[in-house]
């Protein structure tokens, strides 16, 4: 008697494992767009019913290269942006009024935000999380303070914290 094959439920699997292309991070497998092999079973009872994944077909590798393609482009793109937007920030300085003391120390202090809504005034998008301060400012002064626009770009703004102009 000749025993025949049983083929497998998922096509490309093999009796072992399984290509898969992940639609999503997946924490002990990948991140989104990765092709990784797995057990067929994990594959039919988990990573497809729950769209976590599709089948590593040609076609959709070639579509994952495509968009990887694109979103490179897309990334080049915005660091370029981004550079450019830190040369303008380099040339630009802020001055904030603060009230003060005889001896130059402020009543408050100026944090992240209040720089940040500077910066927004002054025409420059700038959220509070890229700006990296060590500490709030609490003196008058001029300070150098360092942002963070992406990891690949850095750049340093000008601060000088005046005393509040007294009204006559």
């Amino acid at each position: 008697m000749v025993r025949k094959q049983r083929s497998s439920a998922v096509v490309g699997s093999t009796k072992s494992s399984i290509e898969v292309l992940l639609a999503e991070k997946v924490d002990t497998l990948g991140e989104q767009g990765d092709i990784v092999r797995v057990k067929p079973g994990y594959a039919r009872n988990f990573l497809l019913p729950y769209g976590l994944a599709t089948i590593a077909t040609d076609h959709n590798k070639w579509m994952v290269v495509q968009h990887q393609k694109r979103m490179a482009e897309l990334e080049k793109d915005r660091l370029k942006s981004l550079k450019n937007l830190a040369d303008k920030l380099s040339k630009h300085s802020v001055t904030m009024e603060a009230n003060a003391n005889e001896e130059g120390h402020l009543y408050g202090s100026i944090v992240a935000i209040d720089i940040s809504k500077s910066l927004k005034e002054g025409g420059f998008d700038i959220e509070a999380d890229s700006i990296r301060l060590e500490g709030p400012l609490k003196e008058l002064g001029m300070y150098t303070v360092k942002m963070q626009l992406h990891e690949k770009v850095k750049t340093e703004v000008k601060v000088w914290v005046v005393p509040t102009a007294e009204k006559s």
